[in-house]
C-alpha cells in the first residue's frame, strides 16, 4: 500500500516511508536503519531532493539555558512531540531513531546537535517537506522553550512557537509547543484525535528524565543503562509513555540479559494502558513571549543553529 500511494516520489523517500511512524516506533537504532541512513548520505548527490509536505521531521533540541542537567531534554522533547504528531492523520512523521542514525552518519551523533547551515540538508535527506528545530532556554527550575517550523524546500519560515513555565510542568509546555506546530501546520484534527493529544506521557517529571535518559543511553549502546532507566521511570510513573515498550524491545533484540525483576516488571505492563488523565484547554500553556534571544519572530524567522553547548 505504501510503495503504491508514494511510488512518485524518490527512492530515498520511499524507504524512509517504509519505516511508518506510529505512537511507538522503537527507539534502537537497529543495523538495518543504520545501512539506510548510510545509503542516503552516499547516495545524497545522486539522488532527487524532493519532499513530500506531509512529510515532519523533529530536529533535537539545542540546550541554550547553560544548565547540562537540562540536556536530556534535548532527545526528550522531539521524542515527546514525535510521539503526539504521529497521532495527526495525514501527517507523516520521520522516526526519531531514523533522525539519530542519520546524525550519527553525518558525525552528530554524539550531541545530536545540528550544527548551522546544516537542518536545511538534514531535512533534505529525511524525505522531509516540513522541519521542526527548537530550544530550551530558562533560569533554574523555570524553563523557556521555543520551536521552530520550516518549509525544507525553500527554507522559509513558518511559524514559531514558545511556552514558558517551570520544569515539573514540561507535559504541558509541550502540548503547548504541540498544538502550536499543528496550527502552524495548517491542520485540522477532530474532537476525537485532539482528546488523544492531550494525553500526557506522564506528569512525573522524574519519571520523564529518567525516559530521556534511558533512550539516549540506548543510542550509546548502553543498552543495559537503558533498561534500568526505563526500570526507574516505570517505577516513578507505571503508566508512563513509551518506557514499556522500549524496554520490551530491548528484550526482545537480545540486546540486554534477562532478569527477574525486569521480566516481572514487563508481565506486569503486558495489559497496561497509556495514562487517561489529560490537559483541558484551561491547562493548557499558551503563553507566546518574545523569541529568545538571537532568534527572530514567526514574520521573520530563520532557521539559525549557532554552536551547541558541550556535552557532560
Amino acid at each position: 500500500m505504501i510503495a503504491k500511494r508514494f511510488c512518485h516520489v524518490p527512492l530515498f523517500l520511499a524507504i524512509l516511508l517504509a519505516f511508518p511512524a506510529v505512537s511507538f516506533g522503537g527507539q534502537v537504532v537497529t543495523p538495518d536503519i543504520r545501512d539506510q541512513a548510510r545509503k542516503l548520505v552516499r547516495e545524497e548527490k545522486a539522488l532527487k531532493t524532493e519532499a513530500a509536505q506531509k512529510t515532519l521531521a523533529v530536529l533535537y533540541f539545542r540546550n541554550l539555558s547553560g544548565n547540562e542537567d537540562l540536556n536530556p531534554l534535548r532527545k526528550g522533547l522531539p521524542l515527546m512531540l514525535i510521539t503526539d504528531l504521529s497521532q495527526v492523520e495525514g501527517l507523516q512523521v520521520v522516526e526519531r531513531v531514523m533522525l539519530q542514525a542519520l546524525l550519527e552518519e553525518l558525525g552528530l551523533g554524539a550531541s545530536g546537535i545540528v550544527e548551522p547551515g546544516t537542518a536545511p540538508r538534514v531535512g533534505r535527506l529525511l524525505g522531509a517537506g516540513r522541519l521542526v528545530g527548537g530550544d530550551i532556554g530558562g533560569v533554574e527550575s523555570k524553563l523557556r522553550l521555543q520551536s521552530e517550523t520550516t518549509d525544507v524546500p525553500t527554507e522559509a519560515p513558518m511559524g514559531v512557537s514558545t511556552a514558558d513555565g517551570p520544569l515539573d510542568e514540561l507535559f504541558r509546555l509541550e502540548k503547548t509547543l504541540l498544538f502550536d506546530i499543528i496550527k502552524i501546520l495548517k491542520i485540522e484534527i477532530g474532537p476525537e484525535v485532539e482528546s488523544k493529544l492531550r494525553k500526557p506521557c506522564s506528569t512525573n517529571r522524574k519519571a520523564l528524565m529518567s525516559l530521556f535518559e534511558g533512550v539516549d543511553a540506548g543510542d550509546r549502546k548502553d543498552y543495559q543503562g537503558a533498561a534500568s532507566l526505563y526500570e526507574k521511570a516505570l517505577k516513578e510513573d507505571p503508566g508512563i509513555c513509551i518506557a514499556g515498550e522500549a524496554l520490551r524491545e530491548l528484550h526482545d533484540l537480545g540486546l540486554i540479559a534477562a532478569k527477574k525483576r525486569s521480566a516481572d516488571l514487563l508481565r506486569s505492563l503486558r495489559n497496561d494502558t497509556s495514562l487517561t488523565n489529560q490537559l483541558t484547554p484551561k491547562e493548557e500553556m499558551r503563553d507566546v513571549k518574545a523569541p529568545l534571544p538571537g532568534t527572530s519572530t514567526d514574520t521573520n524567522i530563520q532557521l539559525n543553529f549557532p554552536a551547541a553547548p558541550k556535552d557532560r
